[in-house]
């Protein structure tokens, strides 16, 4: 199947939740001893870049959103290029970062940023395709 035709969750942007996913994604390769300086760096980029909308009702005013959402998929897409190029990523990750890319409103993109970060294809969290009986057939 094709990246364009993989399923994906189409979500509204969500810049308190992202924030959130984003401060769990840093919080994850914190501690971790194998990830190099310049991954962590890169998520705590990605957090900081948020932080402000921790704890929000809702998105700011459309403009503000928009840059917002913006310079954190740019953080994002920079996180991931380095979580793939060094190996380090993981199921639980993956699963972050895909959510990640959702909240912003790019679920497409997340379905395959979340593989790269090392989400299982076959990982019962993942958006499916009902017509795709391989997907979710009984063993």
């Amino acid at each position: 199947m094709a990246s364009e035709d993989a399923p994906f969750f189409d979500l509204p942007l969500n810049l308190p939740h992202a924030a959130e996913v984003a401060g769990r994604i840093a919080r994850r390769l914190g501690p971790r001893e194998d990830v190099r300086r310049r991954v962590k760096e890169a998520a705590a980029e990605l957090a900081a870049g948020l932080m402000f909308h921790l704890g929000a009702e809702d998105n700011p005013e459309p403009e503000e959103a928009e840059a917002d959402r913006l310079t954190a998929l740019e953080n994002a897409r920079r996180l991931v290029d380095l979580l793939e190029a060094q190996g380090v990523g993981g199921e639980t990750l993956g699963r972050l970062v895909r959510n990640l890319f959702e909240c912003l409103g790019e679920g497409r993109e997340g379905a395959a940023a979340g593989l790269r970060a090392g989400e299982s294809p076959d990982s019962i969290q993942r958006p499916w395709n009902p017509r795709d009986p391989g997907k979710n057939a009984e063993d």
